[in-house]
């Protein structure tokens, strides 16, 4: 699931938080809520808008190894005389 930030107008905090691309929080409650923390003194009506991140996506495939696997190389071989700066 992709994570985002979000910060909130009121209180200047930005949180991370995971949920799907199809949803979008807008309150200060919704969005601690989702990140599992309390309001505190904020109110929970208070306005948070999406930060513009490149975001993150843990697929499962990603979780097991733990190391990102390599990109193939193009269709043209390298472009550093043959070695490829990718291995």
């Amino acid at each position: 699931m992709p994570t985002y930030d979000y910060r909130c107008s009121t209180n200047g905090r930005v949180l991370e938080v995971s949920h799907r691309m199809s949803e979008s929080l807008s309150t200060w409650g919704e969005l601690c809520r989702q990140a599992g923390v309390e309001t505190g003194d904020t109110p929970a009506e208070a306005p948070v808008e999406r930060l513009a991140t490149g975001g993150t996506i843990i697929s499962s495939s990603s979780r097991g190894s733990g190391a990102a696997p390599m990109p193939p190389c193009g269709s043209g071989g390298c472009c550093a005389g043959g070695v490829c700066p990718m291995h």
